[in-house]
Parts: structure tokens; C-alpha cells; sequence
């Protein structure tokens, strides 16, 4: 390992001397948000980054390993949806003196939890809306709004974020969703860094298929 140091999912400062950098996982404090090993922010408070997240709808946050939050990113809970389905869409109930109950939650349009794959890259001041699924692999553009799925491995920029492009072939995009390097022990993730940054992709995919061959037949 680096100068004889073993990365640590559960130190929050990876970067000697750096407080603006963070890996999420070990400062969550609320039970709704679930972030995966060496995912950061380059901030020093994640869960600012998270707004309208109110106990009573229930929806989670779920973001998987490796991710990389640039400053500025906000994810947008479903607390901020109103009523769409009645005259207005003012919430008297939110606010004192007014004689209203709070809505069903059949009248409110919920969109469940937000799922952000593993090795997401989000741009700067991106905002990721309610209910939305990022793929494994995605790219988000700095500035992008997104409020619909992004398939894995897919670049999607714009407000409303659509998809540019997809950034492998189909045939690497499978290998790497079955390879799924995330989830392997440190040492192996390790040892993997050669390939996991090799610019030559055909390169690149020979070498993950001989390893899922070998785990193939180990099994």
C-alpha cells in the first residue's frame, strides 16, 4: 500500500491535512441515508447536501461505493413535492394559523428512494431529483438537473439531464456490471488499479475477462 498506509472507509479525512474532502459513510448520522465504502463530497458536511429529507415520508437515500460528489451537489428529497392534485398547490399545512391536515400520501406525488449506483461521478452543483436511479459508472454534468433514471455507464448532462452518450461499448458496459470491482476486498481493488486506469479499453477488457473466466471456473 501507499507509504505503507491501507486505505479506510471508515476514516473521514482521506487527504492528510484536508478538511474539505470526506468520505461520506462514516459522518452519517440519519438511519435514511445509506452510502457505500470510499464514497466522497469535497466537502466537509454531507448531509447538508441533502435537503427536504423529512422522517415522515420514509424515502431513503442509497448511494453505493467509490462515488465521487463534487462541491455544490444537492440531492433533493421528496419532502419538496406539493400537492398537484387539487386548485393549488400552496401547503397551508406546513405553515402556523392555517386549518389544514396533512395531505394522504396518495395525494402527494412521492417518488420513492433515490439509488445512486457504484462509481458515479457527479458534477459540480449538479441536483439530483426524488426517486431518481443512477446506474453503475454514470457521469453527471456539473449543472445538470436530473429528474429521470440514467442507465449504468451512460453521461448525462442538461437541465433536464438527458444522456449524451454511453461511455463504453455494450460489451464492456456487461463485463463491468458482472466484473463489479467494487465489491472486492482492498488488496485485490488494489492490485486492479493498472486496469481499472488503462486508457487502452480493449486492453482494459481482455484482462476482466480473464478474470471472470478464472472466477468462472473457481466456482
Amino acid at each position: 500500500m501507499k507509504k505503507g498506509k491501507t486505505p479506510d472507509p471508515n476514516t473521514i479525512h482521506p487527504i492528510a491535512d484536508y478538511n474539505k474532502e470526506i468520505y461520506v459513510k462514516p459522518t452519517v448520522k440519519n438511519k435514511n441515508i445509506i452510502v457505500g465504502d470510499f464514497t466522497y463530497i469535497a466537502d466537509s458536511d454531507f448531509e447538508s447536501h441533502v435537503t427536504h429529507h423529512y422522517e415522515r415520508n420514509g424515502d431513503k437515500l442509497i448511494i453505493g461505493k467509490f462515488c465521487q460528489i463534487a462541491a455544490g451537489v444537492e440531492f433533493v428529497m421528496n419532502g419538496a413535492n406539493h400537492q398537484m392534485n387539487a386548485i393549488t398547490t400552496f401547503p397551508f399545512y406546513t405553515l402556523e394559523g392555517w386549518n389544514m391536515e396533512p395531505p394522504k400520501a396518495s395525494d402527494l406525488p412521492l417518488k420513492g428512494d433515490t439509488v445512486i449506483g457504484n462509481d458515479v461521478w457527479i458534477g459540480q452543483n449538479a441536483v439530483i431529483l426524488p426517486g431518481v436511479h443512477i446506474g453503475d459508472g454514470v457521469i453527471i454534468g456539473a449543472n445538470s438537473v436530473v429528474g429521470s433514471d440514467v442507465d449504468p455507464y451512460t453521461i448525462a448532462v442538461g437541465n433536464p439531464a438527458k444522456s449524451l452518450r454511453k461511455r463504453f461499448d455494450n460489451e464492456l458496459i456487461e463485463l463491468l456490471l458482472k466484473f463489479r470491482w467494487w465489491d472486492k476486498e482492498i488488496d485485490e481493488i488494489d492490485a486492479l488499479i493498472p486496469i481499472l486506469t488503462c486508457s487502452d479499453l480493449n486492453k482494459a477488457k481482455e484482462e476482466i475477462k480473464k478474470r471472470l473466466i478464472l472466477r468462472k471456473q473457481r466456482k
